[in-house]
């Protein structure tokens, strides 16, 4: 039962990141991430009330939630939004699981937390990875593409910290679906903040392919995976369930080979198992 659980954890979420790409075009990036989080702060809450979860937060704790949503649920999807428009998906969630690092670095500043002994060696191999990745290219690379990157390596900053301030959270005893709940609503505000702010009109995609997986990245990449998620840190602990980290990208660069022509090249290769190694040695307890 464990094993299915990591294996549907890893696969909704590579998948996630298909569906990301289908959203690019009419939509703007912040106005699909709002309308996501909202979908899925409704369902997160809506779960928790017929559970009977307590959906209130300690008032001393709103601002590290709210804080929790706007870098996890708003600018760390809205930048990977911003990635899968100008590289391929599987680029993009390849540099997103760099997010360890960022989190381990972030969590031994802001909370104390001991470095794992693969840390150094971790983060090394990830920016070898993406160097690999990107080198044999930059002569021809275009801007779009760099972009896609930088925007990428922003989510995994985001993704990161909101890491790290999802533990404090967990830390402090709060109800798990009420911080997600509310850090997605939270999300959604923002993200339609950032939307008013920069003149981006708001505009659906009515096409079923926009909306389809709207509804896949609100219920299956969102409820449903977070849900599996934390099942699997109560049964095997956070340090390997997070290990679904290291599989994901996998998967979304199959789905990106698969939908979107992405060449699988020797480079690629090398890049993607240094960043996966770099993944594992950060993630390992020692």
């Amino acid at each position: 039962m464990t094993a299915l659980l990591f294996a549907l954890t890893a696969l909704l979420w590579g998948g996630g990141a298909q569906a990301t790409a289908m959203q690019a075009g009419v939509t703007p990036a912040a106005w699909s991430v709002a309308m996501r989080m909202t979908l899925a702060g409704v369902l997160f809450l809506g779960y928790g009330r017929l559970r009977g979860t307590a959906l209130s937060i300690p008032r001393p704790d709103r601002i590290a939630v709210v804080a929790q949503g706007l870098l996890f649920f708003a600018l760390a999807f809205v930048a990977f939004y911003e990635a899968t428009a100008r590289i391929p998906s599987g680029l993009a969630a390849l540099v997103l699981s760099t997010s360890s690092l960022f989190a381990a670095a972030i969590a031994r500043v802001a909370l104390g937390t001991p470095i794992a002994p693969g840390f150094v060696g971790g983060a090394l191999c990830g920016i070898a990875g993406i160097a690999l990745i990107v080198a044999p290219g930059v002569a021809s690379v275009s801007t779009a593409s760099l972009a896609g990157f930088a925007w990428a390596l922003v989510s995994a900053a985001a993704s990161g910290a909101g890491t790290v301030l999802g533990a404090r959270n967990q830390q402090r005893g709060l109800p798990v679906l009420a911080v997600l709940g509310w850090g997605a609503l939270a999300g959604a505000a923002a993200s339609a903040l950032w939307a008013l702010g920069t003149g981006a009109p708001f505009v659906i995609d009515p096409s079923p392919r926009y909306l389809a997986s709207l509804l896949y990245l609100a219920v299956a990449a969102s409820c449903i995976t977070f849900a599996l998620y934390f099942e699997l840190v109560r049964r095997l602990g956070p340090g390997r369930a997070a290990y679904t980290l290291a599989v994901v990208p996998l998967v979304a660069l199959v789905l990106s080979a698969l939908f979107e022509h992405l060449t699988l090249s020797a480079s690629l290769a090398a890049g993607t198992a240094a960043i996966l190694l770099g993944n594992v040695l950060v993630l390992r307890r020692g």
